[in-house]
């Protein structure tokens, strides 16, 4: 059957489908929340919140209900299932939620979790309120607000590791029992780790063609080395991964940490080295003054000191996050750089002054850590970037601090 849509309203029939999924997505919460609690819970004036991923995103008002639950819920359904050898999103943010949940609430940075179900694939949260992002404070107009939670982020990280080191079997083993691929699941788990490889193996390759830069031996060397070390045993800690501005809700209380779809156990200086280049793995990242990074470290430090005394030690840490800065610096390149070198000239702005910043970072670093090798190196790319893409190439400020 054909249909004539020439005069069909467009928004109207997405507004159509909006309304199913939300519906779709209530009727799979008030399912689990009357398993959860034996009684019937009704939900009502349901909103959607637009999540960025897979789940649908909803917050509800609870209409009736026999127990003392919050006055309004957020629920994430995930109607689709993991494809052969994907990540199941679902099993990782419930079992994220669950790990959290079990803590005391002191020692938890983000919603209780008040409901879940495989069957339904769905998690109903609690919810936090119409607060600010991270995000809307760092495009915002006030730079002390912005500056202070910023280390409040930074410290909720921090928390997060303090809390969930030497949890990773627990997080497995939920993590196996809400997958419906366990086998895929894992295997999906173990490609997150393939990537530090991937881009030892393609990053100086990539480098060479592009920009016409040669990767010295001892800077592969420490790459690889690098790789290896993000698999070892020590400093593992609960990661979300996406350590994007707007996945974190900024309380009274401080950073809550809102999704966890990616959420794994990895090493914790991988996300360390992020307070020094933040966002880097967000879609469009802005740069921050001059020692902000270096504040959110030490804030991160605070909270994790009596864990990994080590850290106490200014020249042990500063290696740490070198080394893992280089890795994020190369992945990030092994992600940009061939869109980059194949995109039109009025889309590659914002890109390569990302690049050419996080390379000239990456070089300010080593230099002061005396790795001359890295440091060459990482000031060559940044050069070769500005002039096949520039001139001038500088990722702007966020605008809070402009």
């Amino acid at each position: 059957m054909t249909v004539d849509t020439s005069s069909a309203d467009d928004s109207t029939v997405g507004a159509g489908a909006e309304s199913l999924t939300i519906e779709a997505a209530v009727e799979a919460a008030e399912a689990v929340l009357a398993q959860r609690f034996g009684s019937a819970i009704t939900l009502i004036d349901a909103e959607d919140l637009h999540g960025s991923g897979p789940a649908t995103v909803v917050r509800a008002r609870v209409a009736s209900s026999p127990f003392a639950l919050p006055r309004t819920l957020v629920v994430k359904h995930y109607p689709g299932t993991p494809g052969p050898g994907e990540a199941d999103s679902f099993a990782r943010e419930a079992a994220s939620y669950q790990l959290f949940t079990a803590l005391p609430p002191e020692e938890r940075v983000c919603p209780e979790l008040l409901a879940h179900s495989a069957e339904h694939r769905v998690i109903v949260i609690d919810d936090l309120g119409r607060t600010s992002t991270l995000e809307d404070k760092l495009r915002g107009s006030d730079s002390r607000a912005a500056e202070t939670a910023l280390l409040s982020w930074a410290r909720s990280l921090g928390k997060i590791h303090f809390s969930t080191a030497n949890r990773e079997a627990d997080f497995n083993a939920l993590l196996r029992r809400l997958s419906i691929r366990s086998k895929s699941e894992e295997q999906a788990g173990r490609d997150l780790d393939a990537d530090p490889a991937e881009a030892v193996e393609q990053v100086p390759v990539l480098l060479r063609e592009v920009l016409g830069v040669a990767t010295p031996e001892a800077v592969r060397d420490v790459a690889t080395r690098v790789g290896e070390q993000v698999r070892a045993p020590s400093y593992r800690a609960f990661s979300p991964v996406d350590l994007w501005p707007d996945n974190n809700l900024v309380t009274p209380a401080g950073v809550r940490f809102l999704d966890f779809e990616r959420g794994r156990v990895r090493s914790a200086l991988v996300d360390a080295a992020h307070l020094r280049i933040p966002f880097i793995t967000s879609a469009k990242p802005l740069a921050l003054p001059a020692g902000m990074g270096e504040a959110m470290v030490a804030a991160w430090r605070a909270e994790v000191i009596e864990l990994w005394p080590a850290l106490a030690d200014e020249d042990t840490l500063s290696a740490y996050l070198l080394d893992n800065e280089l890795l994020l610096v190369w992945l990030a390149t092994l992600r940009r750089l061939p869109a980059l070198d194949s995109a039109p000239e009025t889309s590659q702005a914002g890109s390569a002054a990302a690049l050419a910043t996080w390379w000239r970072d990456l070089g300010e670093h080593a230099e002061r850590d005396g790795e001359d090798d890295v440091a060459e190196q990482a000031y060559a790319v940044a050069g070769a970037l500005n002039t096949r893409f520039g001139p001038g190439l500088e990722l702007p400020l966020y605008p809070a601090f402009r």
